[in-house]
Parts: C-alpha cells; sequence; structure tokens
C-alpha cells in the first residue's frame, strides 16, 4: 500500500518520518519555511509512506499533492500537521482526525453575510474522508473526530472565532491546508484523510501560549500507530 502525506512544513514532515525512523535527525529548517520538498520515503510494514512538506496554505498544499499524485499511484492521501483547536472541543496537545474537511472561507461578502462558493453556484466547500477509516484511526490513536476547518487567514480574534463556530458547530481543528490536499485527492480519485495535532487555541493571537514542540511530538505519536490501521482498511476496502 503506497500513501502519500502531504505537511506544510519540514518540521511537521519530521515528526511523521521519525514515527517510524526515531534515529533520523530533524531538519534544520525554521519552522515557518514554506519550500516544497521531494518526497521523503518511509517503510513501515506492508505501508510505504511517501511524505513531502509542500508549503503553506490550500494553494500550495494542492500544488504539491498534485504534483506527486502524478507521478505515483496512491491509496491513500493524508493531510497532516498541527493547528489550532477550539478549545471546548480540542486541547492543546490533542490529536484530530477530520471526518469533515472544510474550506471555510471560500465564498463571499454579502449584506446578509458570508456565503460559501456553493451558495453562488459553484465548486464544493467540503470532502468527507471515508467513514471506516476516521472511526479506525480515532480508536487506534484515542483522537477526537470533527470537522477541520482550512483558512487562508489564521484566526486572531474573539470574534473572529465565535463566527467560525457558529457558521461550523462541529468545528475542531482550524489549519491551512486540509481543503487544497483534499481537492487533489479529489481529483486524482484517491480518498483523503486529515490528522491534526493542536499546537494552539483558536482566538486571539498569543504566541506565547503555543505549544508547537509538545504538538509535534503528538503528531509523531498518532502517526507511529497508523500502520496495522492502514494495512487492514486495505484489505477490506
Amino acid at each position: 500500500m503506497r500513501v502519500l502525506v502531504v505537511t506544510a512544513v519540514p518540521a511537521e514532515r519530521d515528526a511523521v518520518t521519525r514515527a517510524w525512523r526515531p534515529d533520523a535527525a530533524p531538519d534544520a529548517t525554521p519552522i515557518d519555511a514554506t519550500a516544497p520538498d521531494a518526497p521523503t520515503p518511509v517503510v513501515a510494514g506492508d505501508v510505504l509512506l511517501d511524505v513531502i512538506a509542500a508549503g503553506v496554505g490550500p494553494a500550495a498544499a494542492a500544488a504539491g499533492a498534485a504534483t506527486a499524485l502524478t507521478r505515483h499511484a496512491y491509496a491513500l492521501v493524508i493531510s497532516a500537521g498541527i493547528g489550532g483547536g477550539f478549545p471546548a472541543v480540542a486541547p492543546l496537545g490533542s490529536v484530530v482526525v477530520a471526518d469533515a474537511i472544510v474550506a471555510a472561507d471560500l465564498g463571499a461578502e454579502t449584506p446578509e453575510g458570508y456565503v460559501p462558493v456553493t451558495g453562488l453556484g459553484f465548486g464544493t466547500v467540503e470532502h468527507l474522508p471515508p467513514a471506516a477509516l476516521v472511526r479506525a484511526v480515532a480508536d487506534v490513536t484515542g483522537a477526537i473526530t470533527g470537522t477541520v476547518l482550512t483558512v487562508s487567514t489564521v484566526t486572531g480574534s474573539a470574534a473572529r472565532t465565535a463566527e467560525l463556530r457558529a457558521r461550523h458547530p462541529r468545528a475542531a481543528v482550524e489549519a491551512m491546508e486540509g481543503f487544497g490536499v483534499a481537492e487533489a485527492a479529489a481529483l486524482h480519485g484517491v480518498p483523503v484523510l486529515e490528522i491534526r495535532a493542536v499546537s494552539n487555541a483558536v482566538g486571539p493571537r498569543d504566541r506565547a501560549a503555543w505549544r508547537i514542540g509538545p504538538a509535534l511530538a503528538a503528531l509523531g505519536a498518532a502517526f507511529g500507530k497508523l500502520v496495522p490501521v492502514l494495512e487492514r482498511w486495505e484489505d477490506h476496502d
């Protein structure tokens, strides 16, 4: 089984690959690096994972995922990384598996409020990962399930947080790449999964309160438990 894992930055890529290669040295590139890279292959059991850092944001993620999908045939694409958790649902250090991947700000502002792009008669704003796989991954990792929102601008105020929660009551996490990865996977007819570890709370921006290191460790720990689930899912898919 060959799986494509798309992260945004090298630190996330390294957290995933070290789940199976604990002796691998972390990349020296800073957390905010955006340059895409060649896949880092990792073999675990009967699963071959190609892990890439495609860059920050839905456009970079979509481009990186689409490029990789033209080079190899994959059974599954996973968008992975850290993100902001809605505190009432996903506290710091928790892991979330998306049961819905939603573009939270793809649409238009109107006098009556926000209208998603689907309300304008275009495209889509939601992708649904395979429900059985979501449940299995959540069970083995102890993860929360819920909607993961993809945004192009990270939330930095209480007002914006309340607005997102009102529009998306099941939102657990906010991140910047999942919908782009899901769009690329859908175009290639490949199922998608999104896994996020919570590094900060969605709300007023407080960088001092972020816990990036523990979130990366939680992400790696979750990936370290995935291989048996992926092997069983492929056998029964």
